[in-house]
């Protein structure tokens, strides 16, 4: 184990559900919990066995560490393990502190180029990584991403990275769309009341084609049901967003036109991937943070958050640190 000197830590749509609800699905918050998994800082001390990281290497951290090596693990599909620990998943503490305790090979090194703010960003960049990759997003594609918010920008970004040739956001904020536009997305469409048949158009008009790649972002019904019209008969819809726990869907419609719908828990050997593209400025996630709020106002930095402002809220752990 490390115990890091916390400097960055991101706040996400969960850790406010589980602030202001008290659950997601079947996790529920029985006792106090720290929140916070989007995260990086500086190395305090490591214990004995620890031989990559030393005092003073800044780093990223990884919030879900398996607690034994199961078949998942085994075939490298370790955010599948059932008994995995994760930051800020009741019963387990997050990272939002001054100091925090976590398992050294869930700590990564990070370059003297890439910034704290950008470790910090990895978490949110992994979902994107982990999702485009079970996509399957290759060159040349045609992509449609549901929903604007981080996770949708993510996925912008990164279906960019791997060679999308046009990738179209939809959403009901035009801020949020013009955010798309800035990192990256070809196409915007501010969702107003049409029905999902009629966004599926809408995207198919935009893109000049059906897109073979839908990643939803939502969790939102009708979003989903759009995302089965809209995708190209043999492509693949990925579901990123949670919603509620049942959800009615034209199921017949992707079933006949064998569309493939995928689902994607966190994320799994991302965080290497994402520092070598942070790294060689391949990406760029900096325009994603849009606030930033000392520890000692952590409740107006979650307020920020739940009502909807910005992007991406970041808060700062470190008091000697003065950078912007």
């Amino acid at each position: 184990e490390v115990l890091l000197r916390m400097h960055s830590v991101g706040i996400c749509g969960s850790d406010v559900h589980y602030w202001q609800h008290g659950r997601i699905g079947d996790f529920v918050v029985k006792d106090p919990m720290v929140l916070g998994h989007e995260a990086s800082g500086t190395v305090v001390k490591v214990g004995s066995g620890v031989t990559h990281l030393k005092p003073g290497d800044r780093v990223a951290i990884e919030p879900g560490v398996p607690r034994e090596m199961d078949e998942f693990c085994k075939t490298g599909r370790y955010n599948l393990s059932p008994t995995i620990f994760f930051c800020a998943t009741p019963p387990d503490n997050g990272n939002l502190c001054r100091y925090y305790k976590h398992t050294a090979s869930y700590c990564y090194k990070l370059p003297d180029n890439v910034t704290f703010e950008e470790g910090a960003l990895i978490e949110p960049l992994s979902v994107g990584i982990h999702a485009c990759k079970r996509a399957g997003v290759t060159l040349g594609n045609k992509v449609f991403v549901s929903g604007s918010g981080p996770i949708g920008l993510v996925n912008v970004i990164v279906a960019k990275m791997m060679g999308a040739a046009a990738v179209v956001v939809t959403d009901l904020s035009a801020s949020r769309l013009q955010k798309a536009k800035e990192v990256g997305a070809d196409f915007t469409i501010q969702v107003k009341n049409e029905t999902p048949q009629e966004v599926a158009s809408k995207v198919e008009s935009v893109l000049g084609c059906m897109p073979e790649i839908t990643v939803e972002c939502t969790g939102v019904q009708a979003c989903i049901q759009a995302g089965i019209y809209a995708t190209r008969s043999g492509g693949t819809l990925v579901l990123v967003g949670l919603g509620p726990e049942m959800v009615t869907v034209p199921i017949v419609n992707a079933a006949v036109r064998e569309v493939d719908i995928r689902g994607i828990f966190r994320y799994c050997n991302t965080w290497p991937v994402a520092i070598a593209l942070l790294a060689s400025k391949r990406i760029n996630v900096k325009p994603l943070v849009t606030h930033r709020f000392p520890l000692e106002k952590a409740l107006e930095a979650f307020e920020t958050t739940k009502r909807g402002e910005g992007v991406k809220v970041m808060l700062k752990c470190d008091p000697t640190d003065q950078s912007p």
